[in-house]
């Protein structure tokens, strides 16, 4: 039976608000729109930093420009809260590791899902290091991501470090059609695959 994270994190965000603190929480981002809705959405509730670690995206030249467009985002996006950035290594080999053997797979599959782990256990890491109440991603906000697969490794790397997970699925709430529009709003860069080379090479055969 499949989980409804939003109800799961409207429990959360409940406790949080009769609890009356801030918990501090490490948001992985994959890039400027996802980011927006989740931004909006969460900085009423938490204190946010975002960690821009994304080694599968290619070239290195569009893993700049994503940089550039998150920066720019939180510095011109009315928020409830601050919110600080780090940018995490671009290391595309440990990546091609992650993914070997499984180049030839569609997207969407075992080879996502590695990267899915990748992503969310050096978040997990970094999020136990400093120290963070909780962590979670944006990816969920995605319709080609499974939510599903991203809160089951989540929650198994909560266990793993003894940190808390925020279950999510950002794309309920019209999630990502708000990302849409804000990305319209703020005219962002939208590219047109996920990041790595196996899914552009996939993006380019349906054009």
């Amino acid at each position: 039976m499949k989980e409804n994270y939003q109800i799961i994190l409207n429990k959360t965000i409940d406790e949080i608000q009769k609890n009356g603190k801030i918990p501090s929480l490490l948001l992985h981002a994959c890039c400027a729109p996802c980011s927006s809705y989740v931004l909006e959405y969460l900085s009423e509730y938490f204190d946010i930093t975002i960690l821009y670690y994304n080694p599968n995206i290619s070239p290195e030249s569009e893993f700049v420009k994503r940089v550039d467009e998150m920066r720019r985002l939180i510095d011109e996006m009315p928020l409830k809260r601050p919110v600080r950035f780090v940018e995490g290594k671009y290391d595309c080999e440990r990546f091609y590791e992650t993914a070997k053997g499984l180049e030839h797979l569609k997207e969407g599959g075992e080879r996502c899902f590695k990267c899915y782990r990748l992503r969310l256990e050096e978040t997990a890491k970094a999020a136990l290091s400093g120290g963070f109440d909780y962590f979670t991603t944006t990816l969920s906000i995605s319709p080609h991501k499974n939510a599903q697969m991203l809160n089951e490794i989540g929650k198994e790397l909560s266990e793993k470090y003894g940190i808390r997970y925020l279950f999510s699925d950002f794309k309920k709430r019209n999630g990502y059609k708000r990302s849409c529009e804000l990305s319209e709003i703020y005219g962002l860069y939208r590219q047109n695959y996920c990041g790595c080379i196996y899914s552009k090479a996939q993006a380019s055969e349906r054009i």
